[in-house]
């Protein structure tokens, strides 16, 4: 099953409002004929996105440019993550939905399967030649693309200079061994612990599965089923333990209880694995940290290949039952142009959908950091079905605390297993 980036942040779906786009104007949907720019004046798109992901000189320089090109109006509602999904799900099963909408790029295949995305193919073969194949993988389900992919997030190590230096490390490492001699070098030089990483970092674990190439779900006739006894799965948890065997953080814990970037702000720690907007929080916690603050690249294996990230990020959709298919694909073919992603990875420090746009991400520290993996970046298993996965507790998590409490991978994996299936059918 691929696996491929689709990544940050991750993101997740969109929106399910009343006020979406309740205009009064006439759609260009079933009209007989393909819809021109004549066609498009006096209508009003509306378009939903997340909080945080639109910078407002990007939205006004795009709000300007698409209604002078379609003299249409663009209609933007905020939307916020907190119940989200319902909020999406809700949204497409009714019979006025938004036109537009950002959507999680690991819920895109469950809102696709539903039948609430519109078929973009022919957006695809005419403005998406290239982009990025992994981070659109995303946006395929059943074979058809019902979205585009827009921007991408993923983890880095985030280091302290000083803590390093004092440890007589000149550089941060290139490969994933050197990372490790440089924590075993922290450790026994100074007294900072190497690095923070609690034993339920689940997405970090999932870029060293998606490193092994390790499928966590495989098919069993028409339904989907763990692989989580897979000794490919194992190989990646033996990796996160060698990490995690530099750390005192808890093993039953994630990487936000309590938030790792505040732990960091101490002072008295290495590194952690994490998002780059992370350091920021740290900063706000202890403003001296600051200074001492640097991010380098996951390694890998070998220095030419950095290690597997997870990718999060948002795809952009056009609602199936939206009246203004052709106008929804107006605006899209602008704002997933290069003018406009270039601009968004420079204000956000976002991974853009080419890799040619990845310059723009110059200045841009924790950005520049992140940009080397996209490519060999990649998601959760991109079904329907892994929804139900994440939910609270994660045996997936459940599994990394076992291991790293003294279970084998295969004592651990079948613990759990059944747990794992259980969410899984829970869709089917």
């Amino acid at each position: 099953m691929k696996r491929k980036i689709i990544a940050a942040v991750g993101a997740a779906a969109l929106i399910a409002g009343l006020a979406a786009c309740g205009s009064d104007d006439d759609g260009d949907k079933g009209s007989g004929k393909k819809a021109g720019p004549e066609s498009f004046k006096g209508q009003t798109l509306t378009f939903w996105a997340m909080d945080g992901s639109t910078p407002d000189p990007w939205l006004k320089d795009l709000t300007a440019e698409f209604e002078k090109k379609t003299g249409a109006k663009l209609k933007f509602e905020v939307q916020q993550w907190n119940g989200i999904q319902q909020k999406i799900t809700t949204a497409l099963s009714e019979s006025n939905p938004p036109d537009v909408l950002e959507v999680g790029n690991t819920q895109t295949p469950a809102y696709a399967a539903t039948g609430g995305l519109s078929d973009l193919s022919d957006l695809k073969s005419e403005v998406g030649a290239d982009w990025t194949e992994a981070l659109n993988e995303s946006s395929i389900y059943d074979g058809k693309q019902y979205a585009a992919p827009w921007y991408f997030a993923n983890r880095v190590v985030i280091y302290n200079k000083k803590i390093w230096a004092d440890a007589g490390i000149a550089a941060p490492p290139k490969t994933r061994q050197e990372f490790l001699d440089d924590l075993k070098l922290i450790g026994d030089k100074t007294d900072a612990e190497p690095i923070y990483l609690p034993g339920q970092n689940w997405y970090f674990f999932d870029g060293l599965l998606i490193g092994k190439d390790a499928q966590l779900v495989k098919q069993d006739g028409d339904k989907w089923v763990s692989n989580l006894s897979d000794p490919k799965v194992g190989e990646a948890m033996a990796l996160y333990k060698q990490y995690a065997d530099y750390s005192k953080a808890p093993k039953d814990k994630d990487e936000a209880t309590p938030q790792q970037a505040e732990v960091f702000a101490k002072g008295k720690t290495g590194a952690i694995i994490g998002m780059g907007w992370e350091a920021g929080t740290a900063i706000a916690a202890n403003k001296k940290i600051e200074s001492d603050i640097g991010y380098f690249t996951i390694p890998g294996e070998t220095a030419d290949k950095p290690e597997g990230v997870f990718l999060g990020g948002s795809n952009l959709a056009i609602a199936a039952g939206s009246e203004k298919q052709e106008l929804a694909k107006e605006f899209l073919k602008l704002a997933l142009s290069d003018k406009y992603e270039g601009a968004l990875a420079k204000a956000n420090g976002v991974i853009p959908n080419k890799e040619s746009l990845l310059t723009n991400l110059t200045g841009n520290a924790p950005a520049e950091a992140a940009a080397p993996s996209a490519k060999f970046g990649g998601t959760t298993p991109l079904i329907p079905e892994w929804a139900a996965v994440e939910n609270v507790p994660n045996p997936i998590k459940t599994y990394m605390t076992l291991v790293l409490q003294g279970k084998s991978h295969a004592d651990a994996a079948k613990q759990v297993e059944s747990e794992l299936n259980k969410r899984l059918a829970q869709d089917q």
